[in-house]
Parts: structure tokens; C-alpha cells; sequence
């Protein structure tokens, strides 16, 4: 370790439980694959992407991960998205499916192809329903310019099966008057009901510049679609759009979830599917966007995709599209609710390389890191990843007792990129576990909080313990490295 590096670390401050002669344990990379030693860039186009999928480059354009819009059936879920970049056109919607959100197969042609005139100049997000024996793919149809009469309108592909798709130009729904404009009308989100053999369909749009949640009333052969109004008015008035909505039952209430434009994901509960509804809360940060819920029978999962820096040696993180992300979702005993690591991705890690350590290790490409802490003042503490050889660009992933949040940093703490709320209490202690794989991580504190960061440039340095006005007690201190 440079005495640069370890004079920026030590201003930070140790943990207390630990000293500076602390096990180190380092981990060779193949001479193919020294992440160490590369750029930023370079580390990008080396990642397999293990976890957190993202498509393969095509002809040297890359190709990110866009709003997802998830199916399960048999086994098998089906990964829809927004594909951005490589061959896709405007937003054209692709798909991969996987069994066990580790390994993916990427389908190469689109499933529903953006025709790039008249009212199809870009496609919008949707959602895949079944009716019967027939599959409907409503999604959002996006002008350029409100030349057509309306900007967005909601339309359907259908098929017999999941994979092959044809457009049904004769459906289609406009906004309701009573909003009062014609712009913004996107993120089709249906239901079938067996029982009354009808479909509901929830889209997000503005009205008077404040985002609402409307829902309609449609019959199983599409020929008659009802407007029921207005279910849910965002209350702080200060977003215009709701994007990516979705409403489901977990335990004995329902949800409503939604990403606020350019912001996070929150979610609000009430006793019926379609409200009225409860104050909504934050669940996430900002770098876990667009997120809607799959389930299999017995999980419930959120999936979303994870903000990108443009150019990876920005501080700014804030590009569209990046690696999909898949977190479980679970309810606590008073209803809120909370994400927690998916158990096939702490099973693979698991499997692999697992060493213990003290106040600093090793990163790599995929890894795991998981232990405890307990804290007695209101200083931060966390993990501090090394960055370059100037430890004071160090990116941090941080506890904040003292605004009970839990936060990624830049530029050793000076910036702050992202946060959630974590409320915590000094003397108790906490597990914590963060899984990593490429740039992409998320890091949960057991039953409390989940964030998403992006470390671009870190992988194959150091990670390091750290606390600063506070004394920190951290415990059984794990790495696992996937094979």
C-alpha cells in the first residue's frame, strides 16, 4: 500500500476493533484479466456481467439494460426490457430469460421493433399479460412531435407464445380528456381477472403538471375500453411523471410501486388493489430505476435497472440504461417494506473463494462481502473502495447515523451521489451484506435498507473499513470471490 493512499485512509480514521497490520488478502487476477491495471473503460469491456446482466456489445456500440418489464411462467423468467445502444432501434424491446437471475440467455432479435415514423418513433415500456391462451404485450407508442394528434398512446403485440409477437394496429388508447394534455401517457401495466373476464390497466400521466396514476377497464377481446379515472395523485406535488408503475398483493395488503422521474423508487399500500392509498415511502436510491415486481408463487422480486456514469471517470452519475438488477422484495410484521439479497446470487458467491479479513481486502470482478457492526457515537463509517492512487477520489459506501441514512459517496465523501433512509441505533448490532459484479453493487443492512451504487474504475484495488468520528466494532468480516 502507497503512504499516500494510507495517510488519506488513516484521516478517515480506523475502526475501532481493528489495527493497520490487519490480515490483508489479495487475490491474482489472470495477466489476461488484471482489473488493477486497467482503466475505467478498459474494466467495462472486460466484465462477464455474471449477475447483473447486461447485453453484448454490437459492432463496438454498447448496449445497457433499459426499463425492464418482467413475466414468469414454467420455471422461467422473462426478462423484457428497453434495449439502449448496440443494434437497437429507438428503444426497440428485447428480451433474456433466466431460471435463476445468475445465468441468462439473451435473445439477439427484437421482440417488438420500434417502426421509427408517425407514432411509433421510439416504443415505451409495457407489460406482458396472459388471457387465456393468447399473449398480449401492451406497450407505449412515442411521437417525436404531437403531429399525430397525441405524443403517447398505449398499444398491443400479440402471440401464442412468449417470443413471437404481432402489432394489432386496430388497438389503441389515447389520453382522457380530462387530463389535459396529449403529451405525456406511458408504462402500460395490466391485469387479467379470470373471475369477471375483464382487464385492468393502470398508465401514468400528468394532469395540471402534478403525475398521477390512471386506470382503465378492458374486455378480454379488447373491443371495449373503459376509463375509471384518477387512483393515485403523487401528494408532494414536486414530480410530473410516475414512471414504471405497478400494483401487486404482498402478505394481506396491496402495493403500488413506482420510480418518480429521475428519482427513486417508492412504493405506498393500501387494503385494495387500486387504492385509496397510503402515504408513499422511499424504498430504494436513485441508481435502482424503473423497478417492477415479478413473482413465482412463492418470491416476490423487484427488477430494475442500475444508473451508469456516460464516461466511467465522471463523478456524475446520471446516464439512462446500465445492468439489470434483481433484488427480492419482503414485508415486515407492520407492512412496510424492505429488499433483501436474492438467495441464488448468496448461494453462487458462496461456492466460491471465501477468506476472511480484518480492515482491508482485496476487491475482484464478482464478490460478496458480508459482516456486522455496531456503533456508539453519530459519525459515518462504511467501506471505502480505492479508486487511484490519490486515496482522497476514494468512493464510499456510508452509514450516517446521525441522518439516519445510508449513502454512496464520491471523492472520499465529498460528494454525494446517492442515499436511503437507514435507521439505525447506537449499541445494537447489524448485519450487512454486498454483493458486487462488474461496477455494479448493491449493499443491504439486514431488515433496514438497500442501496444500489455504481463503482466504475475500482475493480481489482482495495476496499477498506473505515469510520470517522465514531467508534465502530466491526465483526466476523467475510469476502467471498466467485470462481
Amino acid at each position: 500500500m502507497s503512504k499516500k493512499i494510507m495517510k488519506a485512509v488513516l484521516s478517515l480514521g480506523l475502526a475501532s476493533s481493528f489495527i493497520i497490520t490487519g490480515s490483508f488478502n489479495i487475490v491474482k487476477a489472470s495477466q489476461a484479466n488484471d482489473f488493477a491495471q486497467m482503466t475505467p473503460d478498459q474494466q467495462e469491456a472486460n466484465y462477464g456481467n455474471k449477475m447483473f446482466f447486461k447485453p453484448v456489445d454490437q459492432n463496438g456500440i454498447k448496449s445497457f439494460v433499459g426499463d425492464p418489464m418482467p413475466y414468469y411462467e414454467n420455471g422461467k423468467y422473462y426478462m423484457y426490457y428497453l434495449k439502449d445502444g448496440g443494434d437497437s432501434f429507438r428503444h426497440s424491446i428485447y428480451l433474456a430469460t433466466t431460471k435463476d437471475f445468475v445465468n441468462y440467455e439473451e435473445y439477439k432479435k427484437p421482440i417488438i421493433e420500434t417502426e421509427g415514423i408517425g407514432q411509433e418513433e421510439w416504443i415505451g415500456t409495457g407489460s406482458m399479460v396472459k388471457v387465456k391462451n393468447e399473449y398480449l404485450y401492451f406497450y407505449t407508442a412515442h411521437a417525436n412531435t404531437d403531429a399525430t394528434g397525441f405524443k403517447e398512446t398505449i398499444r398491443v403485440a400479440k402471440g401464442n407464445n412468449l417470443t413471437d409477437l404481432k402489432k394489432d394496429k386496430k388497438f389503441e388508447v389515447t389520453p382522457p380528456e380530462d387530463i389535459h394534455q396529449k403529451n405525456d401517457f406511458r408504462d402500460p401495466q395490466v391485469y387479467y381477472d379470470k373471475k369477471t373476464k375483464k382487464l385492468s390497466m393502470t398508465v401514468t400521466a400528468s394532469k395540471d403538471g402534478v403525475a398521477r396514476i390512471l386506470k382503465y377497464s378492458i374486455s378480454e377481446n379488447l373491443k371495449e375500453v373503459k376509463y375509471d379515472g384518477i387512483i393515485f395523485t403523487e401528494p408532494t406535488g414536486v414530480f410530473w411523471n410516475l414512471e414504471c408503475t405497478d400494483t401487486f398483493k404482498l402478505g394481506n395488503r396491496w402495493y403500488i410501486t413506482y420510480s418518480a422521474q429521475d428519482d427513486t423508487l417508492w412504493y405506498a399500500s393500501s387494503d385494495s388493489q387500486f387504492g385509496p392509498y397510503s402515504e408513499p415511502k422511499r424504498l430504494e436510491g436513485k441508481l435502482f430505476y424503473a423497478a417492477k415486481h415479478v413473482e413465482d408463487g412463492k418470491n416476490t422480486y423487484m427488477v430494475g435497472w442500475s444508473r451508469r456514469s456516460d464516461q466511467t471517470t465522471s463523478m456524475d452519475v446520471n446516464a439512462w440504461a446500465g445492468n439489470l438488477v434483481v433484488q427480492q422484495l419482503k414485508v415486515n410484521s407492520d407492512g412496510s417494506l424492505y429488499l433483501a439479497p436474492v438467495k441464488n446470487y448468496v448461494s453462487t458467491l458462496k461456492a466460491g473463494q471465501r477468506s476472511k479479513f480484518n480492515h482491508f481486502t482485496q476487491t475482484s470482478e464478482t464478490y460478496m462481502i458480508r459482516g456486522s457492526f455496531s456503533y456508539k457515537s453519530l459519525g459515518n463509517f462504511g467501506l471505502s473502495f480505492g479508486y487511484s492512487d490519490d486515496a482522497n477520489q476514494n468512493k464510499l459506501i456510508t452509514i450516517n447515523p446521525k441522518d439516519n441514512t445510508l449513502e454512496l459517496n464520491y471523492e472520499n465523501g465529498k460528494k454525494l451521489i446517492t442515499k436511503v433512509n437507514a435507521p439505525l441505533k447506537p449499541g445494537k448490532k447489524y448485519s450487512f451484506t454486498y454483493i458486487n459484479d462488474g461496477s455494479t453493487g448493491v449493499f443491504y443492512i439486514d431488515k433496514i435498507a438497500a442501496l444500489t451504487v455504481r463503482l466504475h474504475g475500482v475493480t481489482g484495488k482495495n476496499v477498506y473499513l473505515y469510520t470517522k468520528n465514531d467508534s465502530v466494532k466491526f465483526s466476523g468480516m467475510e469476502i467471498y470471490r466467485k470462481n
